[in-house]
């Protein structure tokens, strides 16, 4: 649990009630710069007159800006909203519910994170596969290129393969390389977290990463062809519980 009360008051100051926060982003993907913003997500829980009047509530907030010295970036679902996102091929919400680095927590995340492990299917693979294009174009744009797209791209390419092998999602870059063991990971790394969060590769080999993309990238595919995982999730009766159950109080 991460009890740094400025975090803390960001989940008090909500407008709704949270079932939980999370931090996302380059805290859990364990490479944040000394000026990382915080990447807050969760989920929380519009009033039952929210959802059934003619006036309803705010299916998403999003809050971003300086508070109490931390620059912070919060986006938040609706428990229905949320619960749906778990029902399509979207690591991003799988990342997000199981983050170790919880802010709020309830018993009912707690039995979300049970459903969430049966909400993950080999079509998961499109997300990071498509999340690892879209960082490889940013991380051609640049040049010098920056370091943070780079990172994202070798990133989310392992995340969906040891997801694929594993059924674990696991975010976070140097634990993923306990097993993976490139040699230029830990270098890269540690310019991330040394530097800035726009540092720049002055020196990229860039044929280099090239190839190295081009071979996760088979690897994803491969892992996604030979993956054992269901074809479609089985936890959506048990949302469907759930929602019914914290909607209803």
């Amino acid at each position: 649990m991460m009890n740094d009360p400025r975090l803390q008051r960001q989940v008090e100051q909500h407008p709704y009630p949270l079932l939980f926060a999370t931090i996302s982003g380059a805290h859990l993907y364990g490479f944040p710069s000394p000026d990382s913003d915080y990447d807050l997500r969760g989920v929380h829980l519009l009033p039952l007159e929210e959802v059934v009047g003619l006036k309803t509530g705010q299916e998403t907030v999003e809050k971003s800006g300086i508070h109490d010295g931390l620059e912070i970036d919060l986006v938040t679902h609706d428990a229905r909203k949320f619960f749906g996102l778990l029902l399509k091929k979207n690591g991003y919400v799988l990342e997000q519910v199981l983050s170790p680095l919880v802010v709020h927590s309830t018993p009912q995340h707690a039995e979300l994170r049970e459903i969430a492990k049966n909400c993950i299917t080999r079509h998961h693979a499109h997300h990071y596969l498509g999340f690892a294009e879209t960082q490889w174009m940013l991380f051609q744009k640049d040049d010098p290129p920056h370091v943070k797209p780079l990172l994202y791209v070798y990133r989310v390419l392992l995340t969906g393969i040891h997801l694929m092998r594993t059924g674990e999602v696991q975010a976070n870059l140097g634990r993923l390389n306990d097993s993976f063991k490139l040699a230029y990971i830990p270098e890269l790394i540690n310019r991330k977290v040394g530097g800035t969060e726009k540092g720049r590769l002055e020196k990229a080999d860039l044929g280099f990463h090239q190839r190295e993309y081009e071979r996760l990238r088979t690897e994803l595919e491969r892992a996604y062809q030979e993956s054992k995982l269901p074809e479609t999730p089985s936890g959506a009766a048990a949302l469907h519980d759930l929602l019914v159950r914290v909607r209803l109080g």
